[in-house]
């Protein structure tokens, strides 16, 4: 099993940062993926952005310039730095993370970490 904690998030105002940090745990072997999603009230899970092994990045189009995903591999973690960030960034983030194992892959989800943005 993989344990994913999330930390980092809170309340700001238009424009300012956060940056939220994903750990992992347990019996890891490696991760094919890391990454985070939102999900706002009302709305559906989306992605907000997504780091490889190999360290191919993508983002939603919503943060592309604003937002930075970063991996720290030895110590299995994963970053979003989040810049300019706009009332509409409100959202629960979830961190993501495709496991490989020798036996196949298995995805997980952290218990997810609010931010809010507003004045």
């Amino acid at each position: 099993q993989v344990q994913l904690v999330e930390s980092g998030g809170g309340l700001v105002q238009p424009g300012g940062s956060l940056r939220l940090s994903c750990a992992a745990s347990g019996k890891i072997f490696s991760f094919n993926a890391m990454g985070w999603y939102r999900q706002a009230p009302g709305k559906r899970r989306e992605l907000v952005a997504v780091i490889t092994n190999l360290g191919s990045t993508t983002y939603a189009d919503s943060v592309k310039g604003r937002f930075t995903i970063s991996r720290d591999i030895g110590k299995e973690m994963v970053h979003l730095q989040m810049d300019s960030l706009k009332p509409e960034d409100t959202a629960i983030y979830y961190c993501n993370a495709d496991h490989a194992t020798p036996w196949g892959t298995g995805e997980y989800w952290g218990q997810g970490t609010q931010v809010t943005v507003s004045s």
